[in-house]
C-alpha cells in the first residue's frame, strides 16, 4: 500500500470500509441527481457549484469505497484526504 495511505490509516484519517453494489448504487444516485441539480439555471452561482462540488466528492468516495476504504468524518480535513488518496490510489497517471 502507498506510504501516504498507510500513514493516513495509522493517523485515523482513512479507514478500512467494506462496500457493497447497493452503497455504490446509491452514491451514483447521488452523484446523477447532484449533476443535474447543478445544472438547473435559476439557482444561484454558489448553490450550482456546491452541489457540482458534492457530486465530484462521491465521486472520490466510490473510488475510496472500491478499495476497501473510506475517510473519516471526524478527523478535520476529510474531504482533503479524499480528493488527495486519489493518484495515491488510482496512480499519478490518473
Amino acid at each position: 500500500m502507498n506510504t501516504n495511505v498507510s500513514r493516513w490509516l495509522k493517523e485515523e484519517k482513512l479507514k478500512v470500509h467494506n462496500t457493497s453494489a447497493d452503497e455504490i448504487a446509491k452514491l451514483l444516485r447521488i452523484i446523477d441527481r447532484d449533476l443535474a441539480d447543478a445544472n438547473i439555471c435559476e439557482l444561484s452561482a454558489d448553490r450550482r457549484f456546491i452541489t457540482a462540488y458534492n457530486a465530484a466528492l462521491q465521486l472520490t468516495t466510490i473510488v475510496l469505497r472500491t478499495h476497501g476504504l473510506r475517510s473519516n468524518p471526524n478527523k478535520a480535513g476529510h474531504h482533503r484526504i479524499s480528493i488527495d488518496a486519489l493518484p495515491e490510489i488510482l496512480g499519478s497517471e490518473f
